[in-house]
């Protein structure tokens, strides 16, 4: 059996936080589908600001609309980078800096067990890992 390579782990890294994160905007619009169905968290934009709005207390529900906003838009350009190769360490770091607000909101509003519960703390871990490898396989990066 042939070991996996450095190169080989950062590709497969970068596409499994950016599929993670591309999969959690895909529920909150509907894509994995309605609220309630089995496997999904929200079902649909309006239940995903309740519950961002769960995790900012502090806020109003503009306020947390807005921080839903601005979360789905890094979480698609981070993932989209993540996918493609380029600037990864920039995109890595950007998803550890996300998530780990996200699972500390996530600690802090809901409880200390919920960013475990969804492997919020492994992907920030990952995402370091991933800003520490340099180099990965298949990458735009790797052209430049």
């Amino acid at each position: 059996m042939k070991n996996i390579t450095i190169l080989e782990a950062g590709l497969i890294l970068r596409i499994v936080l950016a599929i993670t994160m591309l999969s959690a905007v895909a529920d909150r619009f509907g894509i994995w589908g309605a609220p309630g169905s089995n496997g999904v968290a929200w079902g649909n934009w309006e239940n995903f600001v309740v519950y961002t709005n769960t995790l900012n207390p502090y806020t109003n529900k503009s306020t947390a609309e807005i921080l839903g906003a601005a979360a789905t838009f890094f979480e698609v350009i981070l993932s989209l980078l993540l996918l493609f190769g380029f600037k990864t360490r920039i995109a890595a770091l950007g998803t550890a800096f996300l998530l780990f607000f996200f699972g500390f909101a996530m600690a802090v509003s809901v409880s200390v067990k919920a960013p475990f519960d969804y492997s919020v703390w492994t992907s920030v871990a990952a995402a370091l890992l991933l800003a520490n490898i340099g180099k990965t396989a298949f990458a735009v990066d790797n052209r430049i």
